[in-house]
């Protein structure tokens, strides 16, 4: 079978729609962690300490991570018995409704308790919608693109995601030079969450002129799709893949949640710094992450995962380090710093690269939910916390959180059982014409 056909028209405009409409709904879900000062204040007793505010707020945060299991387990259920394209098109619904919500939430001052209440309530359903988004749309590109282009259609859809990030971080600091933190406090902290939903109804109407993959298509046509429970499958015979789905996973948790999600707060905590510096420094890193991702999922088709990963998760580690120690002793520094750790970032698109050729197609999208999903609501649920108290007993206590995690991945790397045969993991029905 040939493994090198380019790229067609109708795959570049399946990966760009893809890609955006995963910007979009990512948005939603982490738009809420560049507000969690303003949060705090707004929707909890005045008078608490600022820990504790604090750290109240990134709990809530974490629910997202803890509701991601339901939402992934069963989507995923739906996607591989009835289609990737259904459960990526609800997906997005799930996410835009809760977002809206959100904005027109009435605080603490107004209705007391019920306000995070009704807060996480919303949270919650985000981490249902967000379970089944991105591994969902990790299989969908991986089963439209060819096989020696897998890298490069995971680089450009993980790209998307963090592209969320940086919107939503845009956002932030458009904001923050705009407004003072009075008046956003005031009304428009709304704002992003009014977007958000926006951006969730144009995501679901870009995925109207999304195709179902090949891949699934063929099954359908061999009447191939699994006839039991595919998560009943994945944990019986396929318990190799996931434990080196779980163990990248966690890589990929600590990366993007502490790196790039909570630094910000973090540095500003721990060193000082004027908020305006570090929220355009996250703004870098993020930018830097976009480009990272994607040209280490087209290395890993030059080179192959394992060739690319090893040095891309020492990177990462050397970088997270670089990144705390060096604006400790150089907070002028911070800039280039936080762009070194966003490209060491780049690691995280390890975990679809290796997740998406673990599991044979019939299973693929509930093994690759089940996995990344019980990790983030395992560990990611609890690393805002977590971290947050290491940093209390060290400064580089969140540094030291990112390396363990690499060293995780790395184990991964060893462990899945399509390393070294990356090229024959995902054939594709159309390559034979």
């Amino acid at each position: 079978m040939p493994l090198s056909r380019p790229l067609r028209a109708h795959d570049i405009r399946t990966l760009l729609l893809a890609s955006l409409g995963s910007a979009l709904e990512f948005y939603d879900f982490v738009v809420f962690v560049f507000f969690v000062g303003v949060l705090g204040e707004l929707f909890f007793p005045p008078g608490l300490p600022d820990w504790l505010r604090q750290l109240q707020t990134f709990g809530i945060f974490s629910a997202g991570y803890l509701a991601r299991p339901v939402g992934g387990i069963v989507m995923a259920h739906f996607g591989d018995r009835y289609g990737r394209k259904r459960v990526f098109t609800l997906s997005v619904l799930l996410m835009a409704l809760p977002t809206l919500v959100i904005a027109v939430l009435p605080t603490y001052r107004s209705i007391g308790i019920a306000a995070p209440l009704l807060l996480l309530a919303m949270r919650l359903l985000q981490g249902v919608a967000i379970g089944g988004e991105a591994p969902g749309a990790w299989v969908f590109v991986a089963e439209h693109a060819p096989p020696a282009r897998v890298g490069l259609a995971i680089g450009l859809l993980t790209s998307g995601l963090t592209l969320g990030i940086l919107l939503g971080s845009l956002v932030a600091t458009g904001l923050n030079l705009v407004f003072t933190q009075a008046q956003i406090a005031d009304k428009f902290w709304r704002l992003p969450f009014f977007l958000g939903g926006l951006f969730g109804m144009s995501a679901m109407l870009l995925r109207r002129w999304l195709s179902e993959t090949p891949v699934f298509e063929e099954m359908r046509m061999s009447l191939a799709t699994s006839r039991e429970l595919p998560l009943g499958s994945v944990l019986r015979s396929h318990r190799a893949a996931v434990v080196a789905s779980m163990f990248v996973s966690w890589m990929l948790t600590a990366t993007i949640v502490v790196v790039i999600l909570i630094s910000p707060t973090l540095l500003q905590k721990l060193f000082a710094l004027p908020p305006s510096a570090v929220q355009l420094s996250n703004l870098a890193a993020t930018a830097a992450l976009c480009v990272s991702v994607l040209v280490v999922g087209m290395a890993a088709d030059r080179f192959g995962v394992l060739r690319v990963g090893l040095p891309m998760l020492l990177c990462l580690i050397v970088a997270t380090y670089a990144l705390y120690l060096g604006t400790a002793k150089m907070p002028s520094a911070l800039l280039p710093l936080y762009v070194f750790a966003g490209l060491g970032a780049g690691s995280a698109v390890l975990a679809p690269l290796i997740m998406v050729r673990a599991f044979p197609a019939k299973v693929r999208f509930s093994g690759v939910s089940f996995s990344y999903n019980v990790v983030y609501a395992v560990i990611g649920g609890i690393t805002p916390p977590v971290v947050l108290w290491l940093s209390h007993l060290n400064p580089l206590g969140p540094a030291h959180y990112v390396a363990l995690a690499a060293v995780g991945g790395l184990a991964a790397l060893c462990l899945s059982p399509t390393r070294g045969q990356e090229q024959e993991a995902i054939p594709h029905p159309k390559d034979e014409e």
